[in-house]
């Protein structure tokens, strides 16, 4: 299975978005086709700013879409091809849920479990791997945190940093927050969504760990500069009839590396969304990344990201990004 190289756009979305020869807008995707939003919205200036005020902004957007697609306005549009996708949109808060696919922990605990104990049958490991998923779902989500900084665009370089090391992908499926809140309650946390967007949390397995502590350096090890590509768009929750049913792929020089659906999620959206919100506190613009599936880099005999790799992912309804893997040149690569 391979993923198509041609360019993909929701039927709807948002994004920010730059001609070649101008600054970046927010822009409302119809099709092929780019509506510059700082033209129609008073005061659009950005889709962060939209986000602040999401819920007024929102209808305002959608008049603005049923008007594009009778033709009003089309002649102010940009061809979706003719434009360099951005970050969307400026989080103020990015958070992470790990360890968060049925199959990863199994795979995962699988690995773990045969290393450590030689003598089990692999009936006996992927039983106790099972158990290890089961223990997940029983717990409270693993969230941490992301850098705002580490963002970057669709189409954008991804630098390895620090030369050759274990880079790895994990694609997820993020969360835009519309509506903030403090203790939001499982059933309520769907009307926070303001939408859904891809992003690849690039992951340097050998620098998390620090001597014998996992997860010892999140910062160097997950938030480096252009470590979670994201977009290109941003598609309005409600054309998302199911985000617990969407497929993603992933890809390395055409070889596809994940394909699973967010129906193996452990917790969902919502479930995310109201621990955080115990946690943290949710705010209009926050990124909440869901959790990557099965088929890392240590799946495949190690086979870790180096420079001229090229990432290509998708979200079915939510558009494609394509990333081209460059050396650190502090390394002279």
């Amino acid at each position: 299975m391979e993923i198509s190289t041609t360019p993909q756009a929701p039927a709807l979305g948002l994004g920010t978005f730059a001609a070649s020869d101008g600054e970046p807008f927010p822009g409302l995707v119809l099709g092929e086709r780019v509506l510059d939003l700082r033209e129609h919205l008073p005061g659009a200036n950005s889709l962060t700013g939209l986000l602040a005020d999401w819920e007024t902004q929102l209808s305002r957007v959608l008049e603005l879409a049923d008007g594009g697609s009778a033709g009003a306005g089309r002649s102010a549009t940009h061809a979706i091809a003719d434009l360099r996708p951005c970050v969307p949109f400026q989080p103020r808060q990015v958070l992470c849920a790990g360890a968060n696919y049925h199959q990863h922990i199994v795979e995962m605990a699988s690995a773990a479990i045969a290393r450590g104990r030689p003598e089990l049958t692999d009936e006996q490991v992927h039983e106790l791997a099972v158990g290890e998923a089961q223990a997940r779902a029983a717990d409270d989500p693993f969230i941490f945190i992301g850098l705002p900084s580490a963002l970057c665009g669709a189409e954008d370089d991804v630098v390895l940093w620090g030369g050759p090391r274990h880079h790895d992908w994990e694609l997820e499926l993020g969360v835009v927050i519309g509506r903030g809140g403090v203790d939001i309650a499982p059933e309520q946390a769907m009307e926070h969504v303001a939408g859904y967007t891809i992003v690849n949390d690039i992951t340097t397995r050998d620098v998390i760990v620090r001597g014998t502590m996992p997860y010892s350096d999140l910062l160097s090890g997950k938030s480096r500069r252009t470590f979670f590509p994201t977009g290109p768009y941003v598609v309005p929750r409600a054309l998302v009839p199911d985000p617990h049913n969407l497929q993603l792929t992933l890809s390395v020089n055409g070889q596809v590396m994940q394909n699973e659906s967010t129906s193996d999620l452990i917790h969902g959206v919502d479930k995310l969304i109201a621990y955080a919100s115990r946690v943290a506190g949710l705010y209009p613009g926050d990124l909440l990344l869901t959790g990557s599936p099965a088929g890392n880099a240590a799946h495949y005999d190690n086979r870790w990201l180096t420079p001229g790799d090229v990432i290509e992912s998708e979200i079915a309804g939510l558009g494609r990004q394509r990333n081209v893997c460059v050396s650190d040149a502090t390394f002279g690569g």
